[in-house]
């Protein structure tokens, strides 16, 4: 009887081990989830934003952005900014977008804007 229980549990185990080995399906609400999320390099310089993309679909948008200038820069959109960054730094900003349009993005320091460091993020 302990050795049928034994050889019983041990069944089990290796089951439990060989699933846990396969990959598990993704189901399609966990990949909808995971294409709403979109992430775009923003290099700020004098006086300019490089942003690695101009449009993204409806959802999160991840925005990494360096300064790779000599003075400080921010860079702000959809009413939300950046600290303020100084020369080398970076931040990161999560902003969710949920209506396609256009989203003018800046750099908040007095007279950037005016220089130049402006422009329009596309959702579509």
């Amino acid at each position: 009887m302990k050795a049928l229980m034994i050889v019983g549990l041990a069944a089990a185990a290796l089951g439990a081990a060989n699933a846990s080995a396969r990959p598990a399906a993704q189901s399609p609400a966990a990949h909808q989830r995971a294409a709403l999320i979109a992430t775009v390099n923003v290099t700020a310089s004098e006086f300019k934003f490089v942003l690695s993309k101009k449009t993204a679909g409806r959802g999160v948008v991840v925005f990494k952005v360096k300064n790779a200038g000599k003075v400080s820069h921010d860079f702000s959109i959809k009413g939300r900014k950046t600290k303020m960054l100084s020369p080398g730094q970076s931040d990161t900003l999560r902003v969710t977008f949920l209506r396609k349009g256009h989203y003018p993005y800046t750099c908040t320091v007095p007279g950037h804007a005016a220089a130049g460091m402006k422009g329009v993020f596309t959702i579509t």
